[in-house]
């Protein structure tokens, strides 16, 4: 998300859309630190860069960062002139910028239409030459598919790439790209960067959402990534020829590491029908200086030699243009873009159901849950609008749960459909413990729905509140419509003084 952290380097990580794959950590081999004895912690990208970009101070465990832009470096490099210096065609689309909600922050760029647009028309298309690949970084697609599936994802290889092409500063191909990158610092929508790049303070506006935890085991992560960097080094050496005693882990700290990867994380591209060397791809004029929007339907595709945008909707002259991010929920978003779809038609919350495995029928159990396409650990997605479908069906993998009799197991066993015994104190017990999950878990957040829309509807409220509140508020609508579904079936039951059964082994929900 941010190449602007960078002090003396490249600073900056699934559209790109799909969530970022964990990488398989390969054991470091320490014979190869006594190769190079001449690498020293000088080497450091503050200390082997000629120019500033940005003054960085602060950290996680202080005040948020401050980002001051170098008086020497307040120059605008104008990125579509170079790209048109470069090859790019005669395209329908403009830069414009707006400011930022932080005074201190530079003003992003954005893509908007040079002129009205149809429904079908190409906006650009940006030729290969210009848009930054694994296999036009590695120079061999063998090389790139052992590294991403062995050793480290697409994210953090291309974010390696960019931290050293930083280091060349105006001598780098992609310097006016790069410099695009450092302005925008990952920022979404509304200018907020990723979670990933917010203070302890801020992060605990995300209190109550899973996504916190998410934030966290991301940044892990990123960090076993960075670990691994020096594997990419030895591995591909041809492709870092010019800094032969540079190893990434001296060369660039973590912090450095993982604002680059966080910058590449919300501007990388998912291309479809390339070869797998090609299909993370970094495009200029795409995101973020693109829009994301989740009811939208277009895509940057690869075509012959370039990859191209074609519009779903007409545009004025002087409209944003706005792409699709993929079936993602609000969470991936904010993780990944630093921006809250209210309209998301994929938003989504998790709930996880397990068999317990101190049932004497366990195995049993789990059988039946096989046969009937769930697992012992089941996921179950509550979609926006479709709470209830979702309450329906854990109904009957918890109602296996707290199946007892050995009898009544061997009926659910030769049984063909996913249909338990259902008796009135089961079916009790079953949602009561439905009820109290989804009460506590709306219990863990500190305001209450109501409250997060009067903090919403303040126009001052701060830019990174505003899209956490946004999230948690979603999440509790969707949580308080499926507990609504379970308060309704009881209130439904024929005989509501029947006590729930008792269950020593019942279901664990999480």
């Amino acid at each position: 998300m941010e190449l602007t952290y960078l002090q003396h380097g490249f600073i900056s990580s699934p559209i790109g859309y799909p969530t970022p794959r964990s990488s398989i950590i390969i054991p470091r081999n320490p014979k190869y630190k006594s190769v190079f004895p001449s690498i020293r912690r000088k080497n450091l990208c503050f200390a082997s860069s000629g120019s500033t970009d940005t003054l960085v101070s602060g950290s996680r465990k202080e005040e948020p960062h401050v980002i001051v832009e170098s008086k020497k470096t307040q120059h605008f490099v104008d990125l579509k002139a170079w790209m048109h210096s470069k090859g790019l065609p005669t395209c329908k689309v403009d830069l414009k910028e707006k400011s930022s909600h932080d005074q201190k922050l530079i003003p992003i760029h954005y893509v908007v239409a040079s002129q009205d647009l149809e429904v079908g028309d190409v906006a650009f298309a940006v030729p290969n030459s210009l848009v930054v690949t694994l296999e036009r970084v590695l120079g061999n697609e063998t090389i790139a598919e052992m590294l991403t599936t062995n050793k480290l994802s697409e994210l953090a290889c291309l974010a390696l790439y960019l931290m050293y092409e930083k280091k060349q500063g105006k001598k780098s191909f992609w310097y006016p790209y790069i410099r695009e990158l450092d302005r925008q610092r990952g920022r979404g929508q509304l200018a907020v960067e990723s979670p990933l790049l917010w203070s302890e303070v801020e992060l605990d506006y995300l209190t109550g959402s899973p996504t916190k935890a998410e934030v966290l085991e991301r940044e892990e992560g990123i960090k076993r990534e960075y670990d691994e960097l020096d594997t990419v080094w030895f591995m591909a050496g041809s492709l870092f020829k010019q800094y032969p005693y540079d190893l990434p882990t001296e060369a660039f700290p973590f912090e450095i590491f993982k604002q680059a990867f966080v910058a590449v994380q919300s501007c990388v591209v998912h291309l479809q029908k390339v070869n797998l060397a090609r299909r993370f791809a970094l495009v200029p004029l795409g995101p973020p200086l693109l829009a994301y929007k989740s009811n939208c339907k277009a895509m940057l595709t690869a075509v012959e030699g370039a990859v191209q945008l074609v519009v779903d909707r007409p545009y004025k002259t002087g409209d944003p243009i706005v792409v699709w991010c993929g079936p993602q929920p609000n969470s991936k978003l904010l993780l990944n873009y630093g921006f809250v779809d209210e309209d998301n038609p994929y938003d989504r919350i998790l709930v996880e159901a397990s068999l317990n495995t101190e049932d004497p029928q366990y195995q049993d159990k789990r059988m039946v849950a096989q046969r009937n396409n769930k697992l012992s650990v089941q996921v179950f997605q509550v979609k926006a609008g479709k709470e209830k479908e979702a309450v329906f069906d854990m109904l009957p993998y918890l109602r296996l749960g707290y199946v007892t009799d050995p009898s009544e197991m061997q009926s659910v066993i030769s049984s063909q459909g996913p249909i338990c015994p259902v008796s009135p104190c089961m079916e009790r017990a079953v949602l009561d413990q439905l009820s109290s999950y989804f009460k506590a878990r709306l219990a863990r957040y500190p305001t209450t729905i109501s409250e997060d829309e009067a903090m919403l509807a303040d126009i001052n409220l701060n830019p990174k509140k505003r899209v956490a509140t946004q999230l948690v508020k979603l999440e509790k609508k969707m949580l308080n419509a499926c507990h609504q579904t379970t308060v309704e079936m009881i209130n439904q039951l024929p005989d509501l003084s029947v006590s729930p059964c008792p269950a020593p082994y019942a279901p664990q929900i999480r």
